[in-house]
């Protein structure tokens, strides 16, 4: 497989986390969280990000159900991932996400959310779950 950049985005309609990482380490990193109050904002950040970090392949986190079930999160999450392939031609990856906020917080020790962790936890399991 040849090396890759990666961008993971855990998506939310007030902040998105973003954290960063390649196939030849197979180690994600938090980097930063987006917020914006508009949408063009949003995607105006995203294309600085896209910019600066060249990325091959987008993850993003799909939010389950407990039970593993879509719920109405996940679908507004599927149509953000869309909108990634449509505007930058971005190959995307949806990774469960499940869990991923409350890993961050206990990797930073802290009760506090860090959606820049959490889409670091969320890369990192597509790194995981990636063949040897």
């Amino acid at each position: 497989m040849p090396e890759e950049t990666l961008l993971a985005l855990d998506y939310g309609t007030k902040k998105i986390g973003v954290a960063i990482g390649n196939t030849l380490t197979r180690q994600a990193r938090p980097l930063e969280v987006l917020v914006s109050s508009t949408r063009d904002q949003r995607f105006a950040s995203l294309a600085r990000l896209f910019d600066q970090w060249r990325p091959d392949r987008i993850v993003v986190g799909l939010p389950l159900a407990l039970d593993g079930s879509e719920q109405y999160t996940s679908m507004r999450c599927r149509r953000f991932a869309n909108q990634l392939r449509g505007r930058f031609g971005a190959v995307v990856e949806l990774v469960d996400e499940r869990g991923s906020s409350l890993e961050a917080q206990e990797l930073l020790g802290t009760n506090e959310a860090d959606d820049a962790m959490a889409a670091a936890v969320i890369l990192q399991r597509y790194f995981d779950s990636l063949p040897a």
